[in-house]
């Protein structure tokens, strides 16, 4: 027996204003959360990225091709009802933030780590108030506490909406920093992508690319990127 999918029942897709934000309806009906409750994003343009791959969608619905629409459930049915929670969880990240975990040897990945991550680490200081140390090698040491009171405010101060965006930023990039920084344009998302996956460009100059790895990583560049749509929407 062939695996049942859902087909396409709908004409039309309209956005909806309302006072809370902005719906999709397909022929005059709401669209719905997972968790039904009523799908209302922040802003119109917003909306319109939800709606168009609504509109995109043939006569199978395919989930996949609808990472707005996907992001938007998780603001809605994960991210505000545990908003605390999930912003506690994406703060931890600055007391071992990738920028402060430092390499020992060689002198050149020791080099490039320094000459790309401090201008990072200098920023946060400056801008974000928080001063975070460097740290040589890989053993845990826990960062200057009010460094992370700063950093951890400015977290829970963001919305469900952008914090469920700013969740992919830090996460696939391991650093509470470069989140902020995507969200402050500090340099260019494809910068800052760049600058997550030091490390991993080292080895693949040392011993070569790995396909399967790389494959990986273009997925998860393309996330990344989607994230910084996402906050800069909602």
């Amino acid at each position: 027996m062939s695996e049942w999918k859902a087909k396409r029942f709908w004409k039309a897709v309209e956005i909806a204003e309302v006072r809370e934000g902005y719906g999709i309806e397909l022929d005059g009906r709401p669209v719905k959360t997972p968790a039904k409750r009523t799908l209302l994003v922040p802003t119109r343009g917003f909306a319109q990225a939800v709606a168009a791959e609504w509109e995109a969608q043939e006569e199978i619905i395919d989930p996949q091709s609808m990472p707005f629409t996907r992001t938007a459930n998780a603001a809605l049915d994960k991210v505000a009802i545990q908003h605390a929670e999930v912003a506690d969880m994406l703060a931890a990240y600055g007391d071992s933030d990738l920028l402060c975990y430092r390499a020992e040897q060689p002198a050149e990945l020791v080099a490039r780590q320094s000459e790309r991550w401090d201008p990072l680490l200098a920023w946060a200081e400056q801008v974000l108030g928080a001063r975070l140390e460097a740290r040589a090698g890989v053993i845990h040491v826990p960062q200057d506490a009010q460094a992370l009171a700063a950093l951890k405010a400015r977290v829970h101060a963001l919305s469900d909406f952008q914090l469920a965006a700013f969740h992919d930023l830090v996460s696939l990039s391991g650093s509470l920093i470069l989140g902020f920084a995507a969200t402050q344009d500090m340099q260019t998302i494809q910068a800052l992508w760049d600058i997550s996956r030091l490390d991993e460009v080292w080895q693949a100059e040392q011993w070569g690319a790995d396909d399967e790895a790389e494959a990986a990583a273009a997925i998860k560049q393309a996330a990344f990127e989607h994230a910084k749509t996402v906050f800069e929407l909602s």
